[in-house]
């Protein structure tokens, strides 16, 4: 009652003309809200279509993947540097049909044919796609697809080619601080010294010679660039847990940022082998006072990441999101990092696709250290795309876009001049079909007709 006696005499005092001015104002206020609303597609029609690829030949090769559906909103994505596109294309038929905007869903049902290293690839391609084709549905970033920003720029790092000469390794990190970039890597691998007289062991390992020889270069590249920037490396060699903890201990006075995947017993020890041993890096992690970083080669967070956080085994997680599920299953790794006071890094070594997907990402993430851009030696790379303003990287940063989806769109012309294959975005209709598509015939094999021969898709 007393509600309603305020309202009237409200509406007395303020008079007829005004109360119809304030139904107006609200009127007009819900028109330019509707008009804000992509009419370009209609949601729950949606349908994927299509899936295609190329590849463009660089330092290390990058396949690109275009997901098409019915309404001409299309998404692009990547598979991990020097993969295959056929990661990606072998899970075309599970998803022609699919809502795109279902993305959740979607990726739940390809986790299965996700591993660790390269066959990661085509689970994050799939991923950054749909929330490139999500974005530009709801005319949102893809950033605003996952939450909130914490950051308008992303700070990134380069890794740098390493030299005999500790002098000329200097100037290299030199000239990267000079082109505005305020965090380091530098690749220190035993190589470097393996031609020196009791450096190196029989099993290619450093000696205390050899450490205090690859020592010298960090010297020379922290009197070059200072020690009060951070500056991690990576790339030793085949070492074991003793190796590993010999070589730590021996860069401690450098104060490193982190020391990158030093446990690589499995395959000689080539970009990040991915132990999923975390008891191993535990081990290391607690023998020195060098921060201990891996995960590139690592899928997922239950498959790869889970036992290394709980069990505190890095001070670093090193996802590369390519590898690790990308967009979605990579924020869930490093936020579940940041509840056990763990932060997270980005190794990155792909084209301006995944690159500015995962920096969408990153913007969300809460304790966030830097990400790696392995192109940074390359003019033409940020010509690959148009979309972001130009160069992306500047002054060592990378602004977040605010622009619909991913927010780049692939410099067809550019393109074509870096294919490594001929053919820009061909037909695929060799993986329109399950490879064995057609489970009509019984028993406990389905693959096998009831002879024990092989059924033929039909």
């Amino acid at each position: 009652m007393g509600s309603s006696m305020s309202r009237r005499k409200l509406l007395g005092a303020l008079g007829a003309g005004a109360a119809f001015k304030l139904t107006e104002d609200k009127s007009s206020a819900q028109r330019r809200q509707t008009g804000s609303v992509n009419k370009m597609s209609a949601p729950s029609q949606l349908k994927i279509t299509d899936m295609r690829a190329c590849r463009i030949a660089s330092n290390y090769d990058y396949p690109i993947i275009r997901i098409d559906t019915n309404q001409g909103v299309y998404g692009l994505g990547e598979v991990r540097d020097a993969g295959v596109e056929g990661l990606a294309l072998v899970l075309k038929p599970h998803l022609v049909g699919r809502n795109p905007l279902q993305i959740e869903p979607i990726l739940d049902g390809l986790r299965k044919f996700a591993n660790h290293r390269r066959t990661g690839g085509g689970f994050s391609a799939v991923d950054i796609a749909l929330h490139d084709i999500a974005g530009k549905v709801y005319n949102v970033p893809v950033w605003r697809l996952l939450g909130s920003k914490y950051r308008d720029r992303v700070r990134i790092y380069c890794d740098t080619p390493q030299t005999d000469d500790p002098k000329v390794f200097a100037d290299r990190l030199k000239r990267r601080q000079k082109d505005g970039f305020t965090f380091f890597k530098m690749d220190l691998g035993t190589r470097l010294v393996a031609k020196i007289p009791g450096a190196v062991n029989d099993h290619r390992v450093a000696t205390e010679k050899g450490l205090k020889l690859l020592c010298e270069y960090l010297a020379a590249v922290r009197d070059g660039i200072g020690y009060d920037v951070p500056l991690a490396a990576d790339h030793f060699g085949a070492l074991t847990v003793n190796d590993s903890i010999r070589y730590a201990r021996a860069f401690e006075p450098y104060q490193l940022a982190w020391v990158e995947d030093p446990l690589q017993v499995h395959t000689g020890g080539y970009g990040g082998d991915a132990p999923l041993d975390w008891r191993a890096y535990k081990e290391i992690k607690e023998a020195t006072t060098s921060p201990i970083a891996t995960g590139e080669s690592l899928f997922g967070l239950e498959e790869g990441f889970r036992g290394f956080i709980e069990n505190r085994a890095l001070d670093i997680v090193h996802p590369d999101p390519l590898t690790s599920g990308a967009i979605r299953e990579t924020k869930r790794i490093a936020d579940y990092a940041s509840l056990y006071g763990i932060s997270t890094a980005i190794h990155f070594a792909g084209s301006p696709v995944g690159c500015m997907a995962s920096v969408h990402m990153i913007a969300t993430i809460k304790d966030f250290v830097a990400m790696e851009n392995h192109a940074v030696d390359i003019p033409w790379w940020g010509d690959l795309v148009t979309g972001p303003e130009k160069p992306i990287i500047q002054n060592g940063y990378i602004t977040v876009p605010d622009t619909p989806g991913i927010g780049v769109e692939l410099n067809e012309e550019v393109v074509k001049q870096h294919l490594r294959i001929p053919g820009y975005f061909e037909p695929t209709p060799q993986f329109d079909k399950y490879i064995l598509d057609d489970f009509r015939i019984g028993g406990p094999y389905p693959h096998l007709d009831e002879y024990g021969k092989p059924v033929v898709s039909r």
